[in-house]
């Protein structure tokens, strides 16, 4: 049986965090091991510079931290290709494509979009390259002929984007080369994690994470100091579970739901407090991420290995966009020396 194509990936502006662990890489791991799919795994440095442009280092030094995240939750590349976006020619070609057939304000419609415009504080200011990011994402998924894209709730404008890119590209060329692609999310209520501060989204640049390379003792720091219910002051006051940032992710990550369940009834009653859910929570998620962080630094003891890696996906990569890329040219009819 022939696999079905994956294409997922993440920006390397800084290491991951179990947001991103939850969200996607999960799926991810649990969808390589499956048998049924090859997945190509792209480290996005190249969208990452479009609003990075100015601090390339930032994105250099963030590449092998990303990398040996992935190592570390379990992505294996015998069994995906992990690759570095900025490596694929093919990739850029294809957008400049795609590009005259997308419109600035269906671009500028995109929900993902004008969410990411508005908490990056662009204003009028927005850099070509932002504002494009979904044909270069769509550019990314098709290359390969993905059939399932893992990602966040968030990203589902994302995906739509680009399959109205697919519609329209086999249509104008009366051609079938691009593959739809379907969105694959997380189950309902684990699609995206609160920061430890109660913001709405845990995030790289808000400060409010919990990174998967993250020591035991900086793991307890940040349990110990996360948002619950600020009216809950003395541990006989009854409790809000709703909101409260804890149990969020005791809902997420406790294998034991009935117990969660016991300590809810029982915070809202009032006689159980905040610093004994904390360090439940801490257990919970040591119990998660101890191997993880084990396997990050064992794979971090030998970096030459994860460039090779990267190296050896990138050809991989290649080879694959190319193929994708020439039959593009075909449909548009840009093949003017082929005999």
């Amino acid at each position: 049986m022939e696999k079905k194509i994956i294409l997922t990936g993440d920006r390397p502006t800084g290491k991951l965090h179990i947001g991103h662990y939850i969200g996607s890489l999960k799926n991810r791991v649990k969808l390589q091991n499956s048998g049924e799919y090859l997945p190509y795994i792209m480290i996005a440095d190249t969208q990452a510079l479009t609003d990075n442009a100015r601090n390339p280092e930032k994105i250099r030094n963030s590449l092998i931290q990303v990398a040996l995240d992935y190592l570390a939750v379990g992505l294996d590349p015998e069994k995906s290709v992990i690759f570095i976006q900025s490596q694929i020619p093919a990739l850029f070609e294809l957008t400049a494509y795609y590009m005259d057939l997308v419109t600035v304000a269906r671009l500028e419609r995109n929900p993902t979009v004008k969410t990411e415009i508005k908490q990056k504080g662009f204003n009028d200011s927005i850099p070509v390259g932002f504002l494009n990011y979904p044909v270069s994402q769509a550019a990314d998924i098709t290359a390969f002929k993905a059939n399932l894209v893992p990602v966040g709730d968030d990203q589902e404008p994302m995906i739509e984007q680009a399959r109205e890119i697919v519609r329209t590209f086999n249509r104008v060329y009366d051609c079938d080369v691009l593959v739809e692609p379907e969105g694959y999310f997380p189950e309902e209520g684990q699609g995206r994690l609160p920061g430890l501060d109660g913001n709405a989204k845990m995030s790289k640049s808000l400060g409010n994470a919990i990174y998967l390379s993250d020591n035991a003792k900086t793991v307890q720091e940040k349990v110990m100091s996360m948002y619950t219910d600020p009216g809950h002051i003395h541990v006989e006051d009854p409790g809000k579970v709703e909101g409260n940032t804890v149990f969020t992710y005791l809902d997420v990550f406790a294998p034991d739901q009935d117990k969660v369940a016991e300590l809810k009834e029982q915070y809202q009653k009032g006689g159980l407090g905040d610093v004994k859910i904390k360090r439940y929570l801490n257990e919970v998620l040591e119990e998660e991420l101890e191997p993880i962080r084990a396997r990050r630094a064992k794979y971090a003891q030998d970096e030459d290995a994860i460039y090779e890696m990267l190296q050896e996906g990138s050809k991989k990569a290649n080879k694959a966009a190319n193929a994708t890329l020439e039959e593009a040219r075909d449909a548009i009819g840009l093949n003017y020396f082929k005999r």
